[in-house]
């Protein structure tokens, strides 16, 4: 096991570039006032939901369509200066700062769906739309996209990240349901990665190298999603039970026997008292299991029952149906709402989130040593999971004004991340590595794949403008 984390780990290392005046008029003269050089809008572009406080860009340039992009990106290559993707700004491990200055380049209105083609069962977007955005426009074909990291996240910053949530036991992540990609890489050029195929033995794979890059290989401005068809019928349930290992126990037997659940998401009993309090429900202040079953009516009633019957076997008790829409929709809100609900729990605290990914086998001697280890420090926290792969997710929630409890927290993030590697598993199954996990990230590849990593790196980006400083902080 590592040493608790130091001083060092807490702060990102600053590097600031020079951003020429030159390029801000240029960028000006291109954008007009789509470039904008003012404070509340750099600030906003300059912070996400981690809490590192990084200076913010010099400039924003709100791009609507590609060749915006690529003019951009252009420029600021021409001037050797930092680019910085920005979607809806939801990260959690500091993807998004300017950490050696530069300029962000917001997508968000970059919202399109260019065309949908519902025999395939594909949809290709622009990245500034949103996973909710691309299932209400998909819904008519009787289609939709599973993918749910929780947060409304814009799909190009979902593909940034690899990102994958509370469907991803059945659905997979996005490295799985991304077809092909259109990006701008670091000399402005556009490039296309992959098709519509399902499948393809044509060169490298470069959609797959983009997927989960973060935005340092290139600036993805179009998604080709895969799509699925609406299930015949869905069924939510809750559980609750006694202890967090009687529930773990239950997933990891439902999950090896095969039963094809949807969704099984682990809800805390602190977290649960959050959601409570938050979203004004009724749900027993018991850890809980939140599952979700697609199927045909006949195939969600066995798979239901039969969860059903394992979780009594490890003490699961108040089964309870959620079946109509309206129902199911009250659940998973308050569901997608816990970290806010968290938040609120404790007036002017910070959450520095983190998640592990273990094996489903290793879950329990993961999960367990770390709730231990969290109630031993006294900070308070939430606890989610996509337990159904294995993942989830530690809130510790500080007082930023106590920087004991900084370090604390980061001392129980650093014991959890390592508890996780010892296990054969990985150091953030869908946050992504970002500034908060690169010490991380050097355990779990080694030497030899992050001398890869920057060379890839070096080899697509050779003067370090996209997005530097992030993953191994080259």
């Amino acid at each position: 096991m590592n040493a608790p984390t130091t001083a060092s780990h807490l702060a990102p290392e600053l590097s600031l570039r020079e951003v020429p005046h030159a390029l801000i008029q240029a960028l000006q003269s291109r954008f007009g006032a789509r470039c904008s050089t003012a404070q509340a809008v750099r600030e906003q572009h300059g912070r996400d939901e981690s809490i590192f406080e990084v200076p913010p860009p010099s400039a924003v340039v709100f791009a609507e369509s590609t060749q915006d992009v690529a003019d951009a990106v252009k420029l600021a290559a021409q001037y050797k200066v930092p680019v910085i993707p920005f979607g809806v700004g939801s990260s959690l491990e500091g993807h998004l700062l300017a950490v050696q200055g530069g300029i962000s380049i917001d997508v968000s209105r970059m919202d399109q769906v260019l065309s949908i083609n519902a025999e395939d069962l594909t949809v290709t977007v622009q990245p500034g739309i949103t996973r909710m955005g691309v299932n209400n426009a998909v819904k008519s074909e009787g289609l939709f996209f599973p993918i749910d990291p929780g947060a409304d996240a814009s799909i190009g910053g979902m593909t940034a990240t690899r990102a994958s949530g509370t469907n991803a036991v059945r659905y997979g992540t996005m490295r799985e349901n991304v077809l092909a990609l259109e990006v701008v890489t670091a000399q402005g050029e556009v490039i296309r990665t992959g098709t519509r195929a399902k499948k393809s033995s044509a060169g490298y794979d470069l959609t797959r190298l983009m997927v989960g890059s973060e935005g340092t290989l290139g600036v993805i401005t179009e998604v080709t999603l895969k799509l699925y068809p609406l299930p015949e019928a869905i069924s939510a349930a809750t559980c609750s039970f006694p202890t967090i290992e009687a529930a773990v126990r239950t997933v990891i037997q439902v999950i090896q026997l095969g039963v094809p659940i949807a969704r099984c998401e682990l809800i805390d009993a602190n977290t649960v008292r959050m959601v409570n309090a938050h979203s004004k429900l009724g749900l027993r202040e018991e850890h809980m299991l939140l599952m979700e079953f697609h199927g045909s009516p006949a195939s969600v009633k066995e798979q239901a029952e039969t969860v059903q019957e394992i979780a009594g076997e490890f003490g699961g008790n108040a089964f309870e149906w959620a079946t109509t829409p309206e129902e199911r929709t009250r659940l998973w809100t308050a569901r997608h709402n816990a970290y806010f609900a968290a938040i609120q729990s404790r007036p002017g605290c910070r959450a520095i989130s983190t998640d592990t990914c273990v094996p489903i086998s290793r879950l329990a001697d993961c999960l367990l040593d770390s709730v231990a280890e969290a109630d031993a420090s006294g900070i308070p926290y939430f606890l989610v999971g996509h337990v159904g792969d294995g993942n989830f997710h530690f809130g510790y929630l500080i007082d930023p004004a106590k920087p004991e409890e900084h370090h604390t927290a980061e001392a129980l993030n650093h014991k959890l991340v390592a508890r996780a590697l010892d296990l054969e598993g990985t150091c953030t199954g869908e946050h992504g590595v970002g500034l908060h996990k690169m010490d991380f990230l050097r355990r779990e590849a080694g030497d030899g794949a992050i001398t890869m990593m920057r060379t890839l790196k070096r080899a697509l980006d050779p003067d370090n403008i996209l997005n530097p400083g992030k993953i191994f902080a080259l």
